[in-house]
């Protein structure tokens, strides 16, 4: 899997909501190797988005189309400033993955000092299955590669997900978390989309 991670400021949600939507009737249809999107705005107006497709060339291809670029050269004119891109080969795939289920999405955007060890956590977390937070549906981990990383995390809805956030982990499962965050270089950001964008092929 390949994804790539867009994000920027916008200052009218409704009005990039529009254009995705129409993306998606439009472009959609004829998108190479495309997988799915999580997409959303958060409360400050940051646009986030993980486009997955099967691979980098899939990627490219899609990138290269007529219909892509006229439609990405309208879109971009509704952000406020600059917009940033990363282009994820790697992308390690958590629970169930991206679901168009989700009534929640949070996205953690971060820097891990030692990307081996943490995938090694990464299948020790797996292994230990969802029966704690019966809240996650999955993630999808997106590795820019320097070290960065982007992080969709899909929930079954928020209220689920901050009760969730409230419990208490075994120690075990405790011992682990702490281990993986003092892997990270500074502290994380969370964006919540609270209303997520959520589509895969028709």
């Amino acid at each position: 899997m390949f994804v790539q991670v867009i994000k920027g400021q916008v200052s009218d949600a409704a009005d990039v909501q529009a254009a995705w939507n129409r993306w998606l009737d439009e472009t959609a249809p004829g998108a190479i190797g495309w997988l799915g999107t999580t997409a959303g705005v958060t409360d400050d107006g940051t646009f986030v988005a993980l486009a997955r497709f099967e691979s980098d060339e899939a990627a490219r291809r899609n990138s290269e189309r007529s219909e892509q670029d006229q439609w990405w050269r309208e879109t971009a004119k509704l952000y406020t400033g600059d917009v940033t891109f990363h282009d994820c080969p790697e992308v390690v795939q958590m629970g169930s993955g991206g679901s168009d289920d989700a009534g929640f999405v949070q996205v953690i955007e971060g820097r891990i000092r030692d990307i081996e060890r943490w995938r090694q956590m990464s299948e020790r977390w797996e292994s230990m299955g969802n029966d704690f937070r019966p809240d996650v549906i999955g993630g999808v981990v997106a590795l820019h590669g320097d070290g960065g990383y982007t992080n969709a995390v899909y929930f079954t809805s928020e209220a689920e997900a901050r009760e969730g956030e409230q419990k208490d982990m075994p120690p075990e499962m405790k011992a682990m978390w702490e281990e993986e965050m003092s892997l990270h270089e500074g502290e994380p950001t969370y964006f919540d989309l609270r209303k997520p964008w959520l589509a895969s092929p028709r």
